[in-house]
């Protein structure tokens, strides 16, 4: 299995994918740049993540599935709707192999979690900037 090894770069992970894990990897991949182009591509707990005003959101594929982590409780419960038929855990989104990626979904969540770095950057600023004054 892929996790065994250690990542420096997110083409080392894509490389140890199947084509079958590869292909959804990429459409999130591809939405991600689209809806946050100002994210940096990383390897986080070595998985391929985004960084926007720290994480966006990290994704991974495993033996059955890929995997969309929003790195925010908020988004899970505020699209639990949309969720509705898909294995979810307490900071996951998993979407079967095989099936169609939902990429409505997957784009309403990225700009979800770059809304929320946003305003925890903003807030972030104004205590900074209070307790130096």
């Amino acid at each position: 299995m892929h996790y065994m090894h250690k990542f420096i770069t997110v083409e080392d992970y894509f490389e140890t994918l199947t084509p079958r894990q590869r292909k959804p990897l990429e459409v999130i991949r591809h939405i991600v740049h689209t809806v946050a182009p100002e994210a940096e591509e990383v390897i986080s707990y070595n998985m391929p993540a985004f960084r926007y005003k720290g994480i966006l959101v990290y994704y991974a594929a495993h033996t059955n599935h890929v995997a969309l982590y929003p790195a925010s409780l908020q988004a899970l419960s505020a699209f639990g709707p949309d969720l509705a038929g898909l294995q979810t855990s307490k900071g996951t989104i998993q979407f079967p192999l095989g099936s169609e990626l939902p990429v409505s979904l997957v784009e309403r969540i990225v700009r979800f979690r770059i809304n929320e770095n946003d305003i925890k950057a903003i807030s972030s600023k104004k205590r900074k900037t209070k307790t130096a004054g």
